[in-house]
């Protein structure tokens, strides 16, 4: 069951981008793509890569380094989006504080640039070792986008935790996603890196696969399963210290 190129593999493969293009449709006629237009790209992009990839994976006519060049840049790309997204739900998380929102998205679009550029040339830089060239560099790169996107995205659960900001629930949902695919992509990466196993690659793939599969099945299930909200008596909150920074960093861009 376990081997590339079996219905399994293919189930895994296309399942989710076609869940994924559904989601996009819904999230267009929900409005929702002006809340989250970065999701909403990142929605779309994802699909079309994974359905672009399968074909030259499929098609004897494509070669692996046609294949591994496509790949190279689908996943620079994806890296900037998903650096987008993570910045859109820090966006989310502060808006109750305009000027710290913008001001903090802004300043991890940049710092998600840098890291995707580290990121290349770490790759570019790296011993291929027993692999090809551009499959070294693809592993290389994919590990470093994963491990920097992964220190964000918990940043922000931690982020939150410990200022008590309440998550709104798509963002909740999208976050709780991304934080499973990126913790698992590394966890199984650090295991199987240390264990010798026959098809450890093919095995790698399959638990990639199947842990996007459910982090596309929890998007699902936070965007289009309606939430009963409790009814609540307005109370004031307290104010925080992120109160007080939104507003001397107002003051100070005002200067």
């Amino acid at each position: 069951m376990l081997q590339a190129h079996s219905l399994l593999w293919h189930y895994l493969w296309l399942a989710p981008d076609v869940l994924q293009v559904g989601l996009a449709v819904f999230v267009f006629r929900r409005g929702l793509h002006k809340l989250f237009p970065a999701f909403f790209t990142y929605l779309i992009y994802e699909a079309l890569e994974t359905f672009v990839l399968y074909a030259m994976d499929v098609l004897p006519s494509v070669s692996a380094q046609v294949y591994w060049r496509v790949f190279w840049a689908g996943l620079i790309v994806g890296g900037l989006i998903k650096f987008a997204v993570i910045g859109e739900l820090l966006r989310r998380l502060l808006q109750s504080w305009p000027v710290l929102a913008r001001t903090g998205t802004r300043f991890l679009m940049a710092a998600g640039g840098a890291l995707t550029l580290l990121a290349v040339f770490a790759a570019v830089h790296t011993t291929p070792g027993s692999r090809s060239l551009l499959v070294a560099h693809g592993m290389v790169l994919t590990q470093s986008l994963y491990a920097v996107q992964c220190g964000l995205i918990l940043f922000l659960f931690v982020f939150a935790a410990y200022f008590k900001v309440d998550w709104d629930r798509v963002a909740f949902g999208i976050a709780i996603g991304f934080a499973i695919v990126f913790c698992q992509h590394l966890a199984s990466w650090a295991v199987l890196a240390g264990i010798s196993l026959p098809n450890k690659g093919v095995i790698l793939t399959f638990l990639n696969m199947g842990t996007y599969h459910l982090c596309v099945l929890i998007w699902c299930y936070y965007l289009l399963v309606p939430h009963k909200s409790a009814i609540t008596s307005a109370v004031a909150l307290p104010e925080n210290n992120l109160a007080a920074w939104n507003r001397e960093l107002e003051r100070l861009l005002q200067q």
